[in-house]
């Protein structure tokens, strides 16, 4: 079945959060072997330094993570996410009490943990498969899960990705997955179609180009594009030169109907949503 109840609402912190106006989540990677920013804050100083930069910069949203998904990268044990994760939460929420943060986790007591830690929104790459018990965290602290498309898993995800139809089998994914939410109570979601995860070039390419189709779900849609290979493999550059890329991608996403655009770089995406708010709403 097809949900079309559009929704754009999300409770967080005791508020409310409208994604009807697009927003912008901001990536804090706390591991040493992320594709563009891999060990640039793994100092306390650093890391805060960097939060205090995003949200100067309009980030609504800091996404924490501290498990790299790129490919080939190390797995790495439970308690070793946790030690990077955790203690740096606390201080961001200590030191930035509005802030919203996000943890990026498939790991359920990862999540749990973040959570007791300050965090109030899961972003689960794996939607749930890399871990059963995720479902029930999300339930019982009753908060906004940001549920993700991956064929695969991050070692072997980009070994040969094939889909008959990569639209239509990301919207029967999520639909699939919406449904197990929606019998759980879970209210509060949202979807990523994982750019990168399990898609060759040309499959993230038709996914931006029918993104609009993924707003049949009822579920607000962020939109993850930020430096990645779909932008520098095209261009043939390095992902410290693709910020011009991601923009003119993000710009797309945004015309297709995109709540939240998750970035590296705040200031810039901060500003697409403006333009590209102006000349929608434009008579």
């Amino acid at each position: 079945m097809i949900f079309t109840e559009k929704k754009n609402l999300i409770k967080v912190k005791g508020g409310i959060l409208d994604l009807g106006v697009p927003k912008v989540m901001g990536i804090l990677n706390l591991t040493p072997d992320s594709f563009f920013d891999g060990g640039k804050y793994q100092k306390l100083k650093n890391i805060l330094l960097q939060v205090e930069k995003m949200l100067s910069d309009g980030a609504d949203i800091i996404d924490v993570g501290g498990f790299s998904s790129r490919p080939g990268a190390k797995l790495i044990s439970e308690d070793e996410e946790l030690q990077r994760v955790v203690k740096p939460i606390k201080n961001i929420c200590n030191k930035f009490p509005d802030a919203i943060i996000s943890i990026d986790t498939f790991r359920s007591t990862v999540a749990q943990k973040t959570i007791d830690a300050g965090a109030c929104i899961v972003n689960d790459i794996t939607a749930g498969n890399g871990d059963n018990k995720m479902f029930d965290v999300i339930k019982r602290n009753d908060i906004p899960y940001i549920l993700m498309h991956m064929q695969g898993n991050s070692g072997n995800m980009q070994d040969n990705p094939k889909y008959e139809d990569v639209v239509k089998e990301i919207i029967r994914y999520f639909e699939s997955k919406i449904q197990q939410l929606k019998q759980m109570g879970i209210k509060d979601f949202l979807i990523d179609p994982g750019f990168g995860f399990g898609k060759t070039i040309a499959h993230n390419y038709e996914i931006l180009r029918n993104l609009e189709l993924l707003k049949l779900l009822d579920a607000p849609v962020l939109v993850g594009v930020s430096r990645k290979s779909m932008i520098n493999k095209a261009l043939n550059i390095k992902a410290q030169e693709a910020l011009n890329g991601t923009t003119v991608l993000n710009t797309i996403a945004l015309l297709k109907g995109a709540n939240i655009l998750r970035v590296h770089d705040v200031k810039e995406a901060k500003e697409t949503i403006k333009l590209v708010t102006l000349h929608l709403n434009q008579k």
